[in-house]
């Protein structure tokens, strides 16, 4: 059993060339593939991939996993590690010939009814940190079962199996031949869920950041096909991500805010790296936050493409979402922070949507995770079939909704104190914050302390740094801030 080898929330992720080498993604490799030979569920002769294999109407032979990696340094050369190692332990191997984001690896192990699928990405860590995704059968990143599993499979660096496989950079098994099919098939399905006469008819003009990532590659020939007039900025290749952290938050998508507003575009749109997130910059060059398109768009799908169900968000996204859902009579379903939680309930089929504040969004009739660049072409879909600027969209939509303002921080804390704070809020919780009575505590991740009105602030630790997150949201613009620094003075109380 490997102790080093750890995955967070959607996979192992570390700084290249320290933790992340040639050898931990060889030893992954290993790791995942006697998880698929041997586990009695999730594996290829498993009762649940069988049986999900049944439902596709497919017999494969022989367990097939696909393999994809982003724009960062050294992704390509690490991804064929992985590939050689599979091959090594008699795995079929399915990989990109370009880079591919990981909601694409994502619907191809869907549509090949692979086993599984590993993407190399940071996606939107610093331009030092890159990291494995591995993606389940079922077409969603790894559940917590499976990450247990993988990571006591996941030999030690000096075991003797790793010298079945190839660690050498730039050297591919030549039996797997990079595809371009992976991108068409992908694409193809896009098509199916958009509105094609409407997006011709509208002819918008759509400005593009795909932050140097893999969104450069899906971006731009789907929107010019349906007649738009398309503008870019950071394509290409900088592996330094232009100086910034590639997230597709409002201080990273300056350059695509110039673009919207010298060339009078009538949307901007941005995935990070791997394209599991999304951003949106508005005609007037505003940041549109996910806790607010993300609602909006729950009322385009069920409106405008009919769509039934349940939706689901997690624990800290924005109850606007919950308006939506329940004036359209929707069942609404609250997760932990963390996709794979919406990722599970998404695969029953029941659900039409899931959202996390961060960016976040799956919707039915395609992957059960989320995906950035389906977000985006739904945005550009909901303008074209609405035949509004997302200003007036906005507009519309706050005639029928209450707006909801929200805030977000993070503290860097140790663990000791990490620690000390949860327990002493377990212990005893505020019973009022800002004067104001706490009406209900959930507990589902971290606290949520939820005040008369309708206001509430969370605090939890994260799960992949030494830092508390504060948030807070509240119908008054200027509340959230307010509840900020109430959360604030509770932590430092404590320590």
């Amino acid at each position: 059993m490997s102790e080093d080898i750890k995955f967070s929330t959607s996979g192992f992720r570390a700084v290249i060339a320290e933790d992340l080498t040639a050898l931990s993604v060889q030893r992954l490799a290993f790791g995942i593939s006697d998880h698929v030979l041997e586990n009695s569920f999730y594996g290829f002769e498993g009762t649940g991939y069988q049986k999900h294999c049944q439902q596709l109407g497919k017999k494969p032979k022989k367990p097939l996993v696909i393999v994809g990696y982003d724009t960062r340094f050294l992704s390509k050369e690490l991804a064929y590690v992985a590939a050689n190692a599979l091959l090594a332990n008699g795995i079929s191997v399915k990989m990109a010939d370009e880079p591919m984001p990981t909601p694409v690896a994502e619907w191809n192990v869907l549509k090949e009814a692979a086993v599984g699928g590993i993407v190399i990405t940071g996606s939107e860590a610093d331009y030092h940190v890159c990291g494995l995704k591995w993606i389940a059968y079922y077409g969603g990143i790894a559940n917590n079962e499976i990450v247990e599993d993988i990571e006591k499979r996941t030999p030690g660096p000096s075991s003797q199996l790793l010298k079945a496989s190839s660690t050498e950079f730039n050297h591919l098994n030549k039996a797997v031949v990079p595809t371009n099919s992976l991108k068409k098939e992908y694409l193809a399905h896009i098509e199916k869920l958009l509105d094609g006469k409407a997006l011709k008819k509208a002819k918008l003009k759509i400005a593009l950041d795909p932050l140097f990532g893999t969104a450069q590659y899906y971006f731009r020939a789907p929107l010019e096909k349906c007649g738009a007039v398309v503008a870019a900025v950071n394509e290409g290749t900088d592996v330094l991500f232009g100086g910034k952290v590639p997230n597709a938050g409002p201080v990273s998508l300056e350059n695509l805010k110039k673009l919207v507003v010298s060339k009078k575009m009538h949307l901007g749109i941005a995935c990070n790296p791997d394209c599991d997130k999304f951003g949106l910059i508005d005609s007037d060059g505003e940041w549109v936050s996910p806790n607010e398109i993300g609602p909006m768009l729950l009322d385009h799908i069920v409106r405008n493409k009919k769509l039934k169900g349940r939706a689901v968000r997690s624990v800290i996204t924005s109850t606007l979402f919950d308006q939506v859902a329940k004036a359209h009579g929707l069942m609404i379903r609250e997760t932990p922070v963390g996709f794979k939680y919406i990722t599970e309930l998404m695969t029953t089929g029941q659900y039409i949507m899931g959202m996390e504040e961060s960016g976040g969004i799956a919707v039915a009739n395609h992957i059960p995770d989320k995906d950035g660049l389906l977000t985006c072409f739904l945005i550009v879909d909901m303008l074209a079939v609405e035949g509004k600027t997302l200003k007036q969209l906005r507009k519309d939509f706050y005639k029928k909704y209450r707006p909801m303002y929200d805030q977000k921080v993070s503290i860097s804390k140790t663990e000791t104190e990490i620690n000390r704070i949860m327990e002493r809020l377990d212990i005893k919780p505020p019973l009022s914050i800002n004067k104001t009575s706490v009406w209900r505590i959930d507990s589902t991740d971290g606290f949520k302390f939820i005040l008369k009105g309708g206001s509430w602030l969370a605090i939890r630790p994260s799960s992949t740094e030494r830092r508390i997150r504060l948030y807070a949201e509240a119908p008054d613009e200027k509340l959230p801030a307010t509840l900020i620094k109430e959360g604030k003075k509770i932590i430092d109380s404590i320590i």
